[in-house]
């Protein structure tokens, strides 16, 4: 697909059924989980060669705490070796890196991680890969209305005031939210964000999902009429 044919600035990925998909294989989940890193290494690659300028991924809600220690072990150790092993590969190919959600409460191998891939990608402009850990929706918005309460004591708070003081204001809403593995929710995903968004499910799990896949989605999107609440 060409980058004229794609209409799409801010795709944003809830990369759903790792687990099922290790299940089904009589797999452990955290093979399941490594397919799926391996899934969106494609994706990031297909994204950005069709054009699309912010890629968002649900790589772990805070949530996702609730899982067995076992397994929140083993995706905090991927996550980390990954996030270090890909990251010259992310330079060469002019993408940066950022995060959204609470560092505090991470371990501390996470948290470094993180920091350098921020800082060493920080001029790339390709394409903007922004993953979305110990994340919540909800959670967001309360800090958002907190850090202006202790900012600005005494004013109103406005939608506006929201906004600026989101994880990362200047990034744009997301144009289409893809959900894989069959779920028809957000789970707390981008909530605030998601307002005019469009959305595309796909009963594929999360690493079955391909480029084709995304074509796909981005076709669809294609043919739909936005009007933000107004007339065509």
């Amino acid at each position: 697909m060409n980058e004229i044919d794609n209409k799409v600035a801010h795709l944003a990925i809830i990369m759903d059924g790792n687990g099922r998909w290790a299940k089904k294989r009589g797999l452990p989940r955290l093979l399941g989980h490594r397919a799926g890193v391996n899934t969106l290494e494609r994706i990031v690659y297909a994204a950005k060669d069709r054009g699309i300028r912010y890629l968002s991924v649900y790589a772990f809600s805070n949530e996702n705490w609730n899982r067995p220690s076992v397994e929140i072990k083993g995706l905090m150790k991927l996550f980390s070796y990954y996030a270090r092993k890909k990251l010259r590969d992310l330079v060469k190919a002019d993408i940066r890196v950022r995060f959204a959600g609470r560092k505090e409460g991470l371990p501390e191998s996470v948290v470094q991680a993180m920091d350098v891939a921020e800082t060493e990608t920080f001029d790339c402009e390709k394409m903007t890969l922004i993953a979305c850990f110990n994340y919540g929706g909800r959670q967001e918005i309360v800090d958002s209305v907190n850090r202006f309460v202790k900012e600005h004591p005494g004013e109103p708070i406005s939608e506006n005031a929201i906004c600026s003081n989101l994880y990362l204001p200047e990034v744009p809403d997301p144009d289409l939210i893809v959900r894989t593995s069959g779920e028809l929710r957000l789970s707390n995903f981008w909530l605030w964000q998601s307002s005019y968004s469009e959305f595309f499910f796909t009963s594929s799990l999360w690493p079955d999902f391909t480029p084709e896949a995304l074509d796909e989605a981005l076709k669809t999107f294609n043919k739909r009429e936005r009007r933000y609440g107004g007339l065509k």
